[in-house]
């Protein structure tokens, strides 16, 4: 068989992914006689391309999905991607004014049209990108948030929620975006450290010739919105200003001081100005004080016609003015430097803006009880389980949802205003057209009477549906899609939409079809480069992933991300980990053409018993192992386990035990369930590593049209009497093989410079038993037992035995019995420290049992390693 001596990715991978489309090996369907095993994809921004992060959660998922497949259970990877309505809006915006054409100048009809053409265009490339990868996703049910059945689920739930009173429509401060020019919820927020200037100004009182009342403020350019200034009633300094009014620095309009206990005596100057539609705390306080409320900023930011100073001026550009003219005026009195936080648009970047808008809510209360019941009791477990206590504190201190954005591209808002003011909220013009007229009494009124509100729904209003949204079950609640794969199994997503998304499905789940959309959450960390800065393309600090793939292999890529990715932690990204990916995907091309390289006799016995016996034993407990670590979402433990025993225990050891001579031919039995040992390896490796797997796989032997790796049954630890003995007796004999090794190694004797082995031990049989392994793995021409150590020899401690490596003639006696001085000097001086400790009568009565029997075994290594080294000294 001529097999390829490197193993090239770029010439496989293209090939194996068609090959399991064709098959349609990635295709999912309600099968009764199957389990359902069902993953959605978090929907990548329908704007993106693949970023690091994205191939990190990405592998995570396609592993977990793969191994259920092989499983036999029935695996539905479900794809998708989310219209982002910020987002994509900004982009198409500002493709437009590339084109010279601006939004303001289009109808929404004609702005959708090129919304919809970009998305066609660019839109959904990172679902492309996602099959490099190897994402094994049921591409025929691909979703997008804003196509037209999901568009009416989300539609549906709204009239839903409209109807049970959750939804209300209402003046509130909100987040505004003056950049995007549209209100933002509270986890759309990013606070930002900041160095800020706060600013004291004199505030002229009236009537009172001279006086002056002094007021800090960090927006200068907001004093013309005031309408108060609040001080404290029980404030001595302010007595004389009980009932007074003062005048507005430039402006001149009169405002009255209001007495507030809210006010802090002890906080700046304890005089606040009031603005009302600029702070929330203001606001508060005017509704309270029943003050009139001034909005003197435009949507973009700017200052208005109310402002009365600066009109037109953006509010940034008309602070810095105010300063210079209030400082010019004389009613700036200090300017003092302080550490602050602003609020800025996770999208944009815009800092934000407390204002006051009539904005749809939901009212998040009712929705949120449950939701978090459901995580608490582990319903719904987080992977790591510290994120609950994180998600307590959001669910526990919940606001209601803004809903509402200003913005064309999403699901425009289902309220249908009639000419006297009154809205109707139905799932269609025609519908909202009959409530119209029952609420009206006017049987006379047309669509065309009709005003549909402008705004769109919040994109997490259509993703919170998502896990039951793509199975069709708001359009058909009981169709057998959603009934066979809802709820889904596991979640893969990053903590930092924890409550963005993954708590609003939990409430989505349980008040639409009452039970939780999915089982687990495992909460990936952040792809971080070697500084510990977050991977972006702004800092030019991340690679494209997709040029990893082609230098590495997705393989390469895939095992070099989860290398180091434990749930919940930072991933340190570091392109050493990929190599590392890519040279285990060597190693295991390597063993492959090793064992198919070999002639095979016929006519020779089976010699490998205990190899084979070992190995069977090892790959048993491994499986084990490894499905512990899956059931308990430990990844990259997975990956390491599976990683070791094809590295350190099948090629490093294993094959060496039984590679036959130069040239010459193995055994038929050994290559058989060599190779047999190789097949349940690749359906082992196959999740984390898909295309090397189904390339060998097909390269060992002849398959049938449908026997591929990629649904080859996952292998089940089959324990067998006496496993732990075999693998006991292994280790010890594998630990002699080390310790020779170790010598070689100071001795600077290479590895296979003839050598013998002495040994005093009482285990004969372990030698006997293991003889031909050892000779052959340690390079020894003679294992022999004495009584005593042989002369001029350096011995070693395994298992509880001695060995001697007789060393007349192979090295310079003099500096080996020096060096061999030191080694027991120190270890004296170590077993000293320890019987010191253990003699501690306090240490031995309050040390936990363990900790002592530690020491004590302490103890017992370094008197036999003591006596090991006495005698090596006395031999030599």
């Amino acid at each position: 068989m001529s097999i390829a001596k490197t193993y090239t990715p770029a010439d496989v991978e293209a090939k194996w992914y068609q090959r399991w489309q064709e098959q349609g090996f990635f295709k999912a369907k309600a099968n009764p006689r199957k389990q359902p095993y069902t993953v959605v994809i978090p929907p990548p921004n329908v704007t993106g391309v693949l970023h690091m992060g994205h191939m990190l959660n990405n592998t995570i998922q396609d592993v977990l999905v793969r191994r259920a497949r092989m499983q036999g259970k029935e695996a539905c990877w479900v794809p998708g991607t989310d219209h982002a309505s910020i987002a994509t809006e900004a982009k198409v915006v500002a493709l437009l004014k590339e084109q010279g054409i601006e939004k303001k100048d289009l109808t929404r009809e004609q702005f959708l049209e090129h919304a919809f053409a970009w998305k066609e265009k660019y839109g959904g490339i990172i679902l492309e990108q996602l099959k490099q990868l190897g994402a094994s996703c049921d591409w025929d049910r691909t979703r997008f948030t804003m196509e037209p059945e999901l568009t009416e689920a989300v539609l549906r739930v709204f009239v839903d929620l409209h109807q049970k009173g959750l939804v209300y429509r209402g003046i509130r401060m909100v987040n505004w975006d003056p950049l995007g020019q549209t209100a933002l919820s509270d986890e759309e927020v990013i606070p930002k450290d900041v160095m800020a200037k706060m600013y004291h100004l004199r505030y002229e009182v009236v009537g009172q010739e001279g006086q002056f009342l002094t007021v800090a403020t960090s927006r200068p350019e907001t004093i013309m919105a005031d309408v108060a200034v609040a001080v404290n009633p029980n404030d001595p300094r302010y007595n004389h200003l009980h009932g007074a009014k003062v005048r507005i620095p430039l402006l001149g309009r009169e405002i009255p001081v209001i007495l507030d206990e809210y006010v802090s005596i002890d906080f700046g100057t304890g005089a606040l100005k009031v603005t009302p539609a600029h702070d929330l705390n203001d606001y508060e306080l005017g509704v309270k004080h029943n003050l009139p409320v001034i909005d003197i900023l435009n949507n973009d930011g700017s200052l208005n016609e109310k402002a009365v100073l600066y009109v037109g001026q953006d509010r940034f550009a008309a602070r810095r003015n105010i300063v210079k003219d209030l400082e010019e005026a004389g009613h700036l009195v200090k300017v003092e430097e302080y550490a602050s936080i602003v609020q800025t648009s996770e999208r944009t970047k815009a800092v934000i803006e407390p204002r006051l808008s009539l904005q749809w809510f939901l009212k998040m209360e009712h929705l949120a009880k449950p939701a978090l019941e459901v995580v608490e009791n582990d319903t719904v477990k987080l992977h790591p389980a510290k994120f609950k206590n994180t998600y307590r504190v959001w669910m526990e201190n919940v606001r209601d949802w803004c809903i509402s954005r200003q913005l064309w591209w999403g699901q425009q808002i289902p309220a249908y205003y009639l000419p006297d003011g009154t809205y109707v909220v139905a799932l269609t013009a025609e519908e909202a057209l009959i409530q119209a007229r029952e609420q009206s009494g006017n049987a006379d009124l047309q669509i065309t009477d009709l005003r549909q509100d402008e705004d769109v729904l919040d994109t997490w209003f259509s993703s919170w549906l998502w896990p039951i949204s793509v199975f069709d079950g708001f359009k058909d609640p009981d169709n057998a899609d959603v009934n066979y794969f809802y709820p889904t199994n596991d979640l893969v997503t990053g903590p930092d939409i924890l409550f963005f998304w993954v708590a609003r499905m939990i409430m989505a789940g349980l008040e639409f079809r009452k039970e939780v959309p999915f089982r687990n959450v495992y909460l990936t960390g952040i792809v971080r480069d070697a500084q510990g800065r977050k991977m972006s393309k702004q800092l030019g600090n991340s690679p494209d992933p997709l040029d990893l793939i082609k230098q590495f292999g997705a393989d390469g890529v895939r095992t070099g991300m989860l290398f180091s990715a434990p749930a919940g932690n930072d991933l340190l990204y570091d392109e050493k980990l990929v190599e590392q990916g890519r040279n285990f995907s060597n190693k295991l091309w390597n063993a492959f053409r090793l064992t198919q390289g070999w002639e095979v006799d016929a006519a020779l016995p089976f010699p490998n018993e205990k190899a084979v016996e070992w190995f069977g034993a090892k790959l048993n407990a491994t499986i084990a192992e490894l499905d512990e670590h899956f059931e308990k979402f430990r990844m990259s433990d997975a990956l390491m386990t599976v990683y070791k025993l094809v590295w350190d225990d099948f090629c490093s050891e294993y094959l060496e035990m039984i590679k036959p001579a130069y040239q010459a031919p193995i055994d038929p039995e050994t290559l058989r369930l060599t190779t047999g040992f190789l097949e349940t390896l690749l359906k082992l490796l196959h999740p984390f590593m898909p295309f090397i797997t189904e390339e060998i796989w097909h390269e060992l032997k002849e398959r049938g049209p449908k026997e591929y790796v990629c649904v080859a049954a996952w292998p089940k630890a089959q324990p067998v009497a006496g496993a732990a003995e075999v693998l006991a007796r292994m280790e010890k004999a594998l630990a002699i093989v080390g310790g020779v090794r170790t010598i070689r190694n100071q001795k600077g004797l290479g590895p296979n410079k003839p050598l013998t082995l002495a040994a005093k031990t009482d285990d004969v049989q372990l030698l006997q038993d293991y003889d031909p392994i050892i000779r052959k793995l340690a390079a020894l021409t003679e294992v022999s037992v004495v009584t005593e150590a042989p002369a001029a020899a350096v011995g070693f401690v395994a298992g509880g035995s001695e060995f001697f490596v007789p060393l007349e003639g192979q090295i310079d006696l003099g500096a080996e019995k020096e060096r061999l001085g030191k080694e027991l000097e120190y270890a004296q001086g170590f077993r000293d420290s320890v019987l010191k400790k253990l003699a501690n009568e306090k240490f031995v009565a309050n040390a936990k049992p363990d900790l002592v029997e530690r020491e004590r075994q302490k103890l017992a290594d370094t008197e036999a390693k003591i006596t090991a080294l006495e005698q090596s000294l006395a031999a030599l």
